[in-house]
């Protein structure tokens, strides 16, 4: 399953689903082909919202596997090595912590491939990438937000692309992830920068039609 995560995929992102119909949405969108379900989580700290925690990542963990998928967990929290282990007991198989949230991102990431999940370490859009230059070879994913972490539904950031390419030449083998704003029209600029993972959430489960807009992004970005 985690190898998923090193294709080019479309990770839908749970935020903007319907919870009272969760599941159902899930398998909308892994019939239609997805196959890494994303799962951000905020805690009213190191962002506004306050939205879900492992309890809603292992409702759906089951589900996900069953059909040959994988969760993508990104924690927009304070101390994220307090919780990585209720998440990875939860049944992700990434989780990805904001370099911002924690003096120990080295630590963090090596705790993370511990509990045999992937590691990620993301960068808000105010952060340098350089900030990732001592990281490379000890992160399995880089998630580039491409709009200012929180809410969902906001506007693509313009500058991305280029931030994206000058990720590349820092991150070694790791996968770039990128997440905010992702639709038909920014999914292949950001494609052809670089990036390989592409959460897309208000323009999946926003739509009419969660699954043809799944297909239809995944098309524009060139994923599996």
């Amino acid at each position: 399953m985690k190898a998923l995560l090193k294709e080019r995929r479309v990770a839908p992102s749970i935020l903007s689903a319907d919870f009272s119909r969760l599941g159902s949405q899930v398998e909308e969108v892994m019939d239609a082909g997805a196959r890494v379900i994303h799962v951000d989580v905020m805690d009213g700290h190191f962002v506004p919202p306050i939205t879900i925690g492992p309890l809603v990542a292992g409702s759906i963990a089951d589900q996900v596997h069953a059909a040959g998928g994988a969760v993508d967990v990104h924690l927009m929290i304070e101390a994220p090595e307090r919780h990585i282990e209720a998440f990875a007991e939860a049944g992700a198989d990434a989780i990805t912590f904001h370099q911002e949230a924690t003096p120990h991102v080295n630590r963090t990431l090596a705790a993370i491939r511990e509990l045999g999940c992937l590691a990620g370490v993301a960068i808000n859009p105010g952060t340098a990438v350089e900030a990732l230059a001592e990281l490379r070879g000890l992160a399995d994913i880089v998630l580039c937000m491409t709009v200012n972490p929180g809410w969902g539904g906001q506007a693509f950031i313009e500058g991305s692309p280029d931030k994206v390419s000058r990720l590349v030449p820092l991150v070694g083998d790791a996968r770039i992830e990128v997440d905010g704003g992702i639709d038909t029209t920014t999914a292949g600029p950001i494609a052809e920068a670089g990036a390989s993972l592409f959460v897309a959430g208000s323009a999946v489960f926003g739509a009419d039609d969660p699954a043809a807009a799944y297909a239809e992004i995944a098309d524009a970005a060139g994923a599996v």
